[in-house]
């Protein structure tokens, strides 16, 4: 029997200061875990320069393919906060001064301190459905399959929490690691194996080198955890019978 197609998310990181380097990007990590705690498969990130051509591209390419397309960054009050005029021009709408937005400011900034520029981040894009914002006051939005976040990461996850019921996803995904001191030239065969018996575990390999030694670090993702137990055993196995030392879970 088919399986059926799985629900995606693409994340499109904003921002000219993670591609220098300046800042450390750490919204993958976080709504990569989310995703998966939904059963939705984070499969793409892509990392985008502040420019309007570059966000109208690549949300319009990314809503196109993926089930949801999460974007972080570029909703502040500054100039080069351009994502929510972005947005609004690849969806081909108009961006309007946002009422519930605007209360939402009200409620957070005392009235001298709701400067014009601040009042920037209440300009949303007509019909977009906004997503409170508990720590700051300035919601993102919601515009069919894409929602716009924030890109400091502890605003960010607060968001993400309160957008969750909007997400219909499938059953968790569930990760599994087996480690071994064996390269992956000697293991390569009997993986590939694996994974075309396990078709529906993703199985990943990744060498590593800690405390002076060499080793691989193999990654199994799936829904069924049954399956996701079999499939571990089976790689502990042949692992062993290659002579090679086998452990249940990450190195240390």
């Amino acid at each position: 029997m088919p399986q059926p197609d799985p629900i995606s998310a693409c994340l499109i990181i904003i921002g000219n200061e993670i591609l220098s380097g300046r800042t450390q990007d750490a919204n993958l990590a976080i709504i990569g875990g989310k995703c998966d705690a939904l059963g939705i498969r984070l499969t793409e990130a892509r990392v985008i320069a502040d420019t309007e051509t570059a966000i109208i591209d690549t949300v319009n390419t990314c809503r196109a393919q993926f089930t949801y397309v999460f974007t972080t960054g570029g909703i502040g009050p500054t100039h080069d906060d351009i994502t929510a005029a972005a947005v609004a021009r690849a969806f081909d709408v108009e961006l309007l001064r946002n009422e519930a937005a605007r209360k939402a400011l009200d409620r957070y900034y005392e009235p001298k301190r709701l400067t014009e520029a601040r009042l920037k981040m209440a300009d949303i894009p007509a019909g977009a459905r906004l997503i409170d914002n508990p720590v700051s006051g300035a919601p993102g939005f919601q515009l069919q399959n894409v929602f716009v976040l924030p890109g400091v990461p502890a605003i960010m996850e607060a968001m993400f929490a309160g957008l969750t019921d909007r997400l219909v996803g499938g059953d968790p995904i569930i990760t599994d690691n087996v480690t071994t001191n064996l390269p992956e030239s000697e293991i390569a065969a009997d993986l590939s194996a694996l994974q075309a018996h396990y078709p529906d575990i993703s199985m990943g390999s990744y060498p590593y080198f800690r405390k002076g030694k060499l080793g691989v670090n193999l990654v199994l993702r799936g829904t069924d955890a049954a399956r996701m137990k079999a499939a571990a055993a089976a790689l502990m196995t042949a692992i062993l019978r290659l002579g090679g030392e086998a452990l249940h879970g990450s190195p240390t």
